[in-house]
């Protein structure tokens, strides 16, 4: 594939930390462009991308996403910049967002109002702090008193990267990023999605590609599990229903609202799954990956799902099968 391409860790912390470099060199091998990772509850991304650098010293490095609730601007400008300094000759794709409330929760941080708002400051506010100029800054949201980033950079800065899902959001990404990060999305909701960012701008359109190599009556209940979580994120569920699954979504919400947890993962259909966490032949996954090329994503990103007896060979194979 002549589409630069990328793989995430995101969804392989199952195979602990010290497994980003093995993922990494696997990924490098194949021709993989960048190596991605996620900041949650468990790695931090900096630490594990930090290895990555010292590893496989040809991959472009990037977030999907870091909470901007998490991490001040000048914190994230600082991490981001070292991470730079340790990579200069490859892109930082510096992927920031709106955390989901489970996940804010779990840190103690309220669910921010005015998402807008916040996120066009946040990054007005991270760009200045990149710049290695003098930066007092007084916000809405953040107020900065003669903050200079102490890392020296070259020519090459980390990139912005906006974790967007619905309308507002997407055109903001469009106007104010380097990057829009689609995830989740369905192939046939791709066009809808992209024509928002198109409205706000000319940012990259990057987007998560759920796969695994295997069969799908063996790893239909994992997929159900994983779309389930998301599901029950208002955002996400906004997006699927868009995408044509409200059926499905509002199924699924009436059980978990019955406590019927059985009933909720049944409710997700295989049309759901394999339109949003594919499972299938090498021939088949190679295939779904290019579907989103051919919809517009300018650089997918794989996220191997490792459903399996043997999750690194099944990440392993859908890495293989995804980059042709």
């Amino acid at each position: 594939m002549s589409t630069p391409m990328g793989v995430t860790f995101g969804s392989l912390g199952v195979l602990g930390p010290k497994a980003v470099v093995d993922v990494a060199q696997l990924a490098q091998g194949l021709g993989y462009r960048s190596l991605w990772t996620v900041e949650a509850t468990g790695t931090d991304a900096f630490s594990l991308l930090g290895a990555v650098a010292a590893t496989a010293p040809n991959l472009e490095l990037g977030t999907g996403i870091v909470p901007i609730q998490l991490r001040t601007p000048p914190l994230t400008a600082m991490t981001a910049a070292t991470l730079q300094a340790l990579s200069p000759d490859n892109d930082v794709w510096l992927g920031v967002g709106v955390s989901a409330p489970a996940i804010l929760g779990a840190h103690g941080a309220p669910m921010p109002d005015r998402p807008i708002a916040r996120m066009r400051e946040y990054v007005a506010l991270l760009r200045e702090c990149l710049s290695g100029e003098s930066v007092t800054f007084e916000g809405d949201f953040w107020q900065v008193k003669r903050f200079r980033l102490g890392v020296r950079l070259g020519e090459r800065r980390p990139k912005i990267v906006m974790a967007a899902l619905n309308p507002q959001m997407l055109k903001l990404a469009g106007e104010i990023a380097d990057g829009v990060l689609l995830n989740y999305i369905p192939v046939a909701h791709l066009p809808e999605s992209i024509a928002r960012v198109r409205e706000g701008g000319d940012a990259k359109i990057f987007a998560y590609v759920h796969a695994s190599c295997g069969q799908l009556d063996a790893s239909a209940h994992s997929a159900r599990k994983d779309i389930f979580n998301y599901a029950m994120a208002d955002g996400y569920a906004n997006m699927f229903r868009a995408a044509g699954f409200a059926e499905e979504v509002d199924e699924l919400r009436a059980r978990h609202k019955e406590r019927d947890r059985d009933g909720a993962l049944a409710a997700i259909s295989e049309r759901m799954i394999q339109a949003i966490d594919f499972v299938g032949s090498r021939e088949e996954v190679g295939q779904f990956m290019q579907s989103y090329v051919d919809a517009g994503v300018e650089y997918p990103v794989l996220m191997p799902m490792p459903w399996g007896d043997d999750r690194f060979a099944v990440a392993k194979a859908t890495m293989e099968a995804a980059i042709g």
